[in-house]
């Protein structure tokens, strides 16, 4: 457990020293603010729960593309630099180092996420927000973001460069994030499981809602597990190469 803390600090720490964090936590803060003032407050008068609501959607959005940004260098930019060779020669294996980079990246993550609170403050100043809500609606976007973070890992262990990196993780999070669209043109029982596996849909409408629902939480989770699975091994293939 103790190299595992020692890369997710590492991992952390490089983010929050150089420019790149502070311009990816600055523009996805800034399309949030953009949206969140143009379709959850505008448009007429709103209850606070669906603004609310909206906020989630919409950042439920910008936290994937955040956590697509953020893991395109994970892995992928250990191997450009040579790094990655240290990481092999040392008494670490390839499941704490995958481990240890995700939850770094999980970590800074949960900052850019965190910093979002003061959009649902405002709600505040002209109406009544349930705290229940938020903290249902925030668990569900670090599930959304951790699923989609390990999906970028994935596709940053098969990467040779961040540029290849982020390309592998969003088509693999596309297809995913579409499956819902194929629920819809296809007959039982296909449409019941591409629904099911879809990433965002049905199981974020719940935490949407403030509602956390057990299947949801087990679905992002497995999601997680499966495609850090597949980088762990991945990395292991790479390294008897």
């Amino acid at each position: 457990m103790k190299p595992v803390l020692l890369i997710a600090r590492r991992e952390l720490s490089s983010y929050l020293r150089s420019w790149t964090g502070y311009i990816i936590i600055a523009g996805l803060l800034a399309i949030d603010g953009l949206m969140f003032n143009a379709f959850a407050l505008g448009n007429g008068e709103h209850r606070s729960t669906e603004v609310l609501s909206q906020f989630f959607y919409f950042s439920s959005g910008i936290t994937m593309a955040g956590a697509l940004l953020i893991s395109m260098r994970l892995l992928a930019e250990e191997r450009q630099t040579g790094t990655l060779a240290l990481l092999y020669s040392s008494p670490v294996r390839d499941g704490e180092i995958v481990m240890g980079k995700f939850f770094g990246a999980l970590a800074f993550l949960g900052i850019l996420t965190l910093v979002t609170i003061y959009m649902p403050l405002l709600i505040m100043v002209r109406g009544k927000i349930s705290w229940g809500h938020v903290a249902g609606g925030y668990f569900g976007l670090m599930l959304l973001g951790s699923a989609t973070l390990a999906i970028g890992t994935l596709g940053s262990a098969f990467a040779k460069s961040q540029v290849l990196a982020i390309i592998i993780s969003a088509c693999i999070w596309a297809a995913m994030l579409v499956m819902w669209l194929l629920g819809r043109v296809t007959e039982r029982p296909l449409s019941e499981i591409f629904t099911a596996l879809a990433l965002h849909g049905i199981h974020f409408q719940a935490f949407q809602a403030g509602i956390i629902h057990l299947r949801d939480v087990v679905f992002y989770l497995a999601v997680a597990y499966v495609f850090l699975f597949a980088a762990t091994r991945v990395l292991e293939a790479r390294r008897w190469r």
